[in-house]
């Protein structure tokens, strides 16, 4: 019953996050509320069910496919993996619109990105950096 509500709850801030950053993209303190608000919120509520689900973790729970698969029986602990893949998508989505906005690509060509993103993670990561190469013909993200 909590996961239940823990999974509509983190979904739905998410969906939110999501939702201001492509209605404030033009924005520079978008990304600062997000990563200060949503993310956090999220990497807390992640923190807490991994902290709170220790015993399923043994010194083997990563060393197979298997041994991952097994984690994932808990609710608990699917939950926190959900959590851990909304964070960092949203995470990722702002990069990818705060990158994007400082070399100049448009946010119209961004939106099938962040789709992607939304909804498959490293999927729209790599549609994004493909984009990136053709609008500025450099592979490597600028770190300054």
């Amino acid at each position: 019953m909590v996961s239940d509500v823990l999974f509509r709850l983190s979904s739905g801030i998410a969906l939110l996050g999501w939702v201001l950053l492509l209605s404030f993209h033009k924005t520079l303190w978008i990304s600062k509320v997000l990563v200060g608000t949503i993310v956090t919120f999220l990497a807390l509520l992640y923190t807490w069910l991994v902290a709170s689900n220790l015993g399923a973790f043994q010194s083997d729970s990563f060393n197979s496919l298997d041994n991952v698969a097994s984690l994932f029986r808990s609710r608990e602990a699917l939950l926190a993996g959900w959590v851990h893949y909304l964070a960092f998508d949203l995470l990722t989505g702002i990069y990818i619109v705060t990158e994007a906005r400082k070399i100049g690509i448009g946010f119209w060509p961004l939106l099938p990105c962040l789709f992607f993103t939304f909804m498959f993670g490293p999927f729209g990561f790599l549609l994004y950096l493909v984009l990136r190469w053709y609008q500025t013909r450099t592979y490597f993200a600028e770190t300054e």
